[in-house]
């Protein structure tokens, strides 16, 4: 993704994190069994700097809100944008839509939109099945 912006969109002194949201999230206490933290890399300032989530599906807006509670503990942006893949319409829990999305979903509350990133499952895909 960086490389995109980087090259096709001429996007100089571009600097990439990733932050952990799973203990800002507001169902870490329901899960029966406990969640394993990822790794946060952000190696520079967030203050005063325009900030741009990336995220696959869009789907409650709660995996956002929880991004937005937890940037806050590396400084306060300027401002912060959404770029997400999938917008999955219809499901929002919470009133978050994103600046920049790849496709729009319609998908009914029995379906579920599964992403699969080459480097990780062999392929890239989206797919749309049943729960």
């Amino acid at each position: 993704m960086a490389t995109i912006l980087e090259n096709d969109y001429k996007i100089s002194n571009l600097k990439l994190g990733f932050l952990d949201i799973t203990f800002f999230r507001d169902d870490f206490r329901k899960s029966d069994k406990p969640f394993e933290a990822n790794k946060t890399e952000i190696d520079f300032i967030v203050e005063d700097k325009k900030v741009v989530f990336i995220d696959d599906v869009l789907y409650t807006g709660r995996s956002i809100r929880s991004a937005l509670t937890a940037i806050q503990s590396f400084g306060r942006p300027s401002e912060i944008e959404l770029l997400t893949l999938i917008d999955r319409r219809f499901s929002r829990h919470l009133p978050i839509q994103p600046d920049y999305r790849g496709r729009q979903v319609d998908a009914i509350n029995n379906e579920k939109v599964v992403v699969k990133w080459f480097e990780n499952d062999g392929e890239d895909a989206v797919l749309l099945i049943e729960k």
